[in-house]
C-alpha cells in the first residue's frame, strides 16, 4: 500500500516539473521574437532617416520652377496667408497693390549626411503679361534674391535683381535700366518683384535692425 502511495506521488512529481520547465522555454520563446521584431522595427526607422530621398515635385510645381532650381532634390509648395494689416504695411512700403492675401512659395531641400536642409525658394510672378521666377536665398535669416527668370524678358534686365534685398530701391530710371524692355513691363516687373520681396520678408524672414 505505502508502495502505491509513493509511486502515485512520484509520478505527480514528475509531472509537475515537466509542466514548470515547459512554461520557461515558452517565456524564452516569446522574448526572443519581441526582440527580434523591436531590432527589425529600429532598422526600418534608422534605413528611412539616413536615406537620400529621390528628387521628388508634385504636378503642382511649375517646370519653369523646377529649372530654376536645378540642385532641389524635393520642392515642397507652401501657402501662407498675410493678413490685412500686413498687406497694408506691403502696399505702404512699396507704393504698389499686393496682388493676393495668398501667397505661394516653393521650397527646394537636399539631403547631405543624412540631414535635409532647405538651401532656397522661388515664387511666381506675374506683370506686364510676363511671368517671372524669382529664385532667393537667405542671409542671416533674411530673403535676398539669388536669381530671376522671365521667358521673353531680357536677361540684362533682370540681372539686375540680383543680390537685392526688401530694404533696397526698385525704381526703374532711378536704381534700375529698362535694358531692352518697355517702360511700362519694366516697372511693372520692378513693381511685382518689390512686393513679392517684402511679402517673403514679411512672411519668413527674421526681424532686424534698419
Amino acid at each position: 500500500m505505502n508502495k502505491i502511495l509513493i509511486i502515485a506521488l512520484l509520478a505527480s512529481l514528475a509531472a509537475f516539473a515537466a509542466a514548470c520547465s515547459n512554461s520557461s522555454d515558452t517565456g524564452t520563446t516569446n522574448t526572443a521574437t519581441t526582440n527580434t521584431t523591436t531590432s527589425s522595427t529600429t532598422a526600418n526607422v534608422n534605413t528611412g532617416t539616413t536615406a537620400n530621398p529621390a528628387a521628388t515635385t508634385g504636378e503642382d510645381v511649375p517646370a519653369s520652377v523646377r529649372a530654376a532650381l536645378p540642385d532641389a532634390q524635393s520642392i515642397t509648395k507652401q501657402h501662407k496667408d498675410l493678413t490685412p494689416a500686413q498687406i497694408s504695411s506691403i502696399e505702404k512700403e512699396t507704393g504698389s497693390k499686393a496682388p493676393d492675401t495668398d501667397h505661394h512659395s516653393y521650397l527646394a531641400f537636399s539631403t547631405s549626411g543624412g540631414t535635409r536642409k532647405q538651401t532656397g525658394a522661388a515664387t511666381v510672378v506675374g506683370a506686364g503679361g510676363k511671368q517671372i521666377i524669382v529664385v532667393y536665398e537667405s542671409r542671416n535669416g533674411l530673403p535676398f534674391i539669388k536669381d530671376v527668370r522671365g521667358e521673353s524678358v531680357p536677361q540684362s534686365f533682370l540681372d539686375q535683381f540680383k543680390g537685392k534685398g526688401h530694404d533696397d530701391k526698385y525704381q526703374i530710371g532711378d536704381d534700375l535700366k529698362a535694358q531692352g524692355v518697355d517702360e511700362a513691363t519694366a516697372k511693372a516687373i520692378a513693381s511685382a518683384i518689390h512686393v513679392d520681396i517684402m511679402t517673403m520678408q514679411t512672411l519668413y524672414g527674421s526681424t532686424h535692425a534698419h
